[in-house]
């Protein structure tokens, strides 16, 4: 992928989050990242949605320093750059404040396995962090969410799960590519509607079983996957 192709999916996917209804105001943002380059593309900080343009789109590297100074980063900037460092195969990082998946992180709830749903994108339950302590929160906040989602998923495929919710704060989600971090934060979304739902007239609902987990997700990402086209 060019610099301007990078540009322009970076911006759709954070034009994306507002049109799925995923982000009000400024309240989230969209990055992705060139491996050969080392740099990071990421929304500017508090820049309204409707005057984003690709051009600014803030280039940065995977340390979390801008390299340009027209623009400031994201202010989550350097959360992104720890999930880049530490998770190899992703191509795109998204953060919101989507009502549902926050709804459950300020729950310190994570979102269990409840159906089929649920199990054609995620494999198994979508995890919540433990709290930053006072430390992590006054020495480097952001970096340190970022070392606690790492943590989270220490032993978890970040590529079969591939969303978090930040305990007290809200999701982060990734994927392949910008455009798959969106689309996985809108599945998170509706999976974490249905489970709350679901919580609400059964408070001790049951995951569905491993048979029926596995059964779902690998025939959209297993290694035979039959589920969709070819090419």
């Amino acid at each position: 992928m060019t610099d301007d192709e990078l540009r322009r999916a970076v911006l759709d996917a954070n034009l994306d989050t507002v049109r799925h209804g995923l982000v009000i105001s400024t309240f989230g943002n969209a990055s992705g990242i060139d491996r050969n380059a080392g740099r990071i593309l990421i929304k500017p900080s508090g820049v309204a949605y409707d005057r984003l343009t690709p051009a600014d789109m803030v280039p940065c590297d995977l340390d979390g320093r801008s390299l340009d100074n027209r623009l400031r980063p994201s202010s989550d900037l350097a959360t992104h750059a720890v999930l880049y460092r530490a998770f190899a195969d992703i191509g795109g990082v998204v953060h919101t404040h989507s009502t549902y998946a926050t709804i459950m992180a300020q729950s310190h709830r994570p979102v269990p396995c409840l159906g089929t749903t649920h199990a054609d994108y995620f494999h198994g339950t979508i995890p919540v962090t433990r709290d930053l302590t006072e430390d992590e929160i006054a020495q480097d906040y952001v970096g340190n969410t970022g070392t606690v989602i790492v943590e989270t998923f220490a032993d978890l495929d970040p590529l079969a799960i591939p969303a978090v919710l930040v305990a007290g704060h809200g999701p982060f989600v990734w994927g392949r590519t910008p455009a798959e971090a969106v689309h996985n934060a809108l599945i998170l979304e509706q999976v974490a509607k249905m489970a709350w739902h679901a919580m609400v007239l059964n408070p001790d609902p049951q995951p569905i079983s491993q048979a029926l987990l596995d059964r779902h997700f690998l025939r959209k990402h297993g290694a035979q996957a039959t589920y969709g086209q070819d090419g």
